[in-house]
């Protein structure tokens, strides 16, 4: 008999703790009767939403620290340029430099004009130059061997028309922290002296 009563009352007390099968839960859970995707259903993309890119630049300040301009010529043809630099920008052990290039006559090659060879379609031959500790700083990569990319802006298929320009980006390692000024080497434009790092 207290066998009997012992396993009712096991019985009830499963029963109201939503243990045995079909009963709704307790101890401030709650069975749904639905899914909540059954409620609302996933929202679904609409042709309104800009694909995002593969690779962005940071963010730029608006304000120009440094500017070159210069003339260039690439396969017989030439064009000026000019050269601004937004942002030289030290972020823990990196550093971002940010600048625009905008043609200012004929045609600027920005395609493979600032990259390391004929087919390398980036800005990686930017380099970073203290002269204080004499040590030159090249563009980071995201790995090491011949597949690496370069942390920085691709420029595939910018040829830039007169008025036209194309807002760049690359990251290096960040020099010592004592060193508050810096050059910044680009292919085409030359070299801007003193650019101070923010």
């Amino acid at each position: 008999m207290r066998k009997t009563f012992a396993l009712a009352v096991a019985a009830v007390a499963l029963t109201g703790c939503g243990m045995l099968p079909g009963q709704q839960g307790g101890g401030g859970e709650e069975r749904q009767t639905q899914s909540a995707a059954e409620q609302e259903p996933a929202p679904t993309p609409t042709s309104e939403a800009p694909e995002q890119p593969a690779q962005s630049a940071p963010a730029q300040d608006t304000a120009v620290i440094a500017t070159r301009e210069v003339k260039v010529s690439d396969g017989g043809q030439s064009g000026a340029a000019r050269a601004e630099i937004t942002s030289l920008k030290r972020q823990g052990r990196t550093i971002s430099l940010n600048w625009t290039i905008t043609a200012t006559d004929g045609k600027v090659n920005m395609h493979n004009g600032m990259g390391g060879g004929v087919l390398d379609y980036t800005v990686s031959a930017v380099a970073l130059i203290d002269p204080v500790n004499a040590k030159r700083y090249r563009v980071a990569r995201n790995g090491t061997g011949q597949d690496a990319e370069c942390v920085c802006s691709d420029t595939q298929g910018q040829f830039l028309d007169k008025g036209a320009a194309s807002t760049l980006y690359a990251v290096f390692a960040a020099p010592p922290a004592d060193v508050t000024k810096i050059n910044v080497e680009m292919p085409m434009i030359g070299v801007f002296t003193d650019v101070p790092i923010s």
